[in-house]
């Protein structure tokens, strides 16, 4: 079995979200600077004064890596798969497996949205999928 998305203060908003099959990112009010991952503190300003906003869901890859060795024996069954840096719409980056029958297809700049991985209990993992192959690589 994978392993569950594990809450903490910062975070806890983005996964109850998560389990609505929603993406949540955080802004803040002092500067304006939209910010993934969930934080405290503004990276830009530091100021505390942080709204969560929808995110769009959509974007591309920025860069990525190919798995084919499981650091953990719960991953063994899923090698190989794509680990990428996803740049939303918004500005923002994250981290995220890229899923779906042409996921080792995957090229930089290909354009993704957003998916759902149950891990049980209601939990949800943020994951992409290509919206369409490129027609130049």
């Amino acid at each position: 079995m994978l392993p569950k998305p594990v809450a903490n203060a910062d975070s806890q908003t983005y996964w109850n979200a998560a389990r609505e099959r929603r993406l949540m990112i955080r802004k803040c009010n002092a500067c304006g600077q939209l910010h993934f991952m969930p934080r405290y503190l503004c990276p830009a300003c530091w100021s505390d004064n942080l709204a969560w906003i929808d995110a769009s869901g959509t974007g591309h890859v920025h860069s990525f890596s190919v798995i084919r060795r499981a650091s953990d024996p719960a991953f063994a069954s899923l090698v190989p798969y794509v680990i990428a840096l996803i740049e939303l719409d918004e500005g923002v980056r994250m981290m995220a497996n890229i899923l779906g029958d042409d996921a080792l297809d995957v090229a930089i700049g290909d354009p993704v949205k957003l998916t759902f991985e149950d891990r049980g209990d209601g939990a949800m993992l943020p994951q992409y999928e290509r919206i369409a192959a490129r027609s130049m690589r």
